[in-house]
C-alpha cells in the first residue's frame, strides 16, 4: 500500500506542474522505492540522485549552510531536481526546459512532507 500511495503522489505532482516528465522516490543509498518514469531507467535515476544528494549534503555541511533541502541541476535539455525526504529518502523530479522551477518547489514541499510520513511513519 505504501508504494501505491507514493506512486499516487508522483503522478499528482506530474499533473500539477507543467514540464515535469519523470519522478521517482528512492532511499538515500539509491534503492528505488517507486517511479513514474517514461524512457528513463528508474533504478539508474535513483542511484544518480542519491549520489547527487549525498555530495550536496556534504558540501552544505562543510560550508555551514545547514540541512540540505534540494539540489537543482540545469542541463541543456531540462532540469533534474532532487529533494531530501528526511535523512533516509529522496524525491527526484525531471523536467523539460520549460519547467517553472519556482512552481515546482512550491508544489513539491507538501509532497515531500507527505512522502516523509508515508515512508517513515512515527
Amino acid at each position: 500500500m505504501t508504494n501505491e500511495a507514493v506512486l499516487t503522489e508522483l503522478q499528482a505532482l506530474r499533473e500539477q506542474v507543467t514540464g515535469v516528465s519523470d519522478a521517482a522516490v528512492a532511499s538515500s543509498d539509491g534503492l528505488l522505492v517507486a517511479s513514474d518514469t517514461g524512457e528513463v531507467r528508474p533504478d539508474v535515476l535513483a542511484a544518480l540522485a542519491a549520489a547527487a544528494l549525498g555530495l550536496s549534503k556534504s558540501a552544505g555541511k562543510e560550508v555551514g549552510m545547514g540541512e540540505l533541502r534540494e539540489v537543482t541541476i540545469r542541463c541543456a535539455g531540462g532540469h533534474i531536481v532532487v529533494y531530501a525526504v528526511r535523512d533516509k529518502n529522496l524525491l527526484v523530479v525531471l523536467g523539460d526546459e520549460g519547467l517553472d522551477i519556482a512552481h515546482l518547489h512550491l508544489q513539491s514541499r507538501p509532497v515531500v512532507d507527505r512522502l516523509a510520513k508515508l515512508l517513515n511513519p512515527a
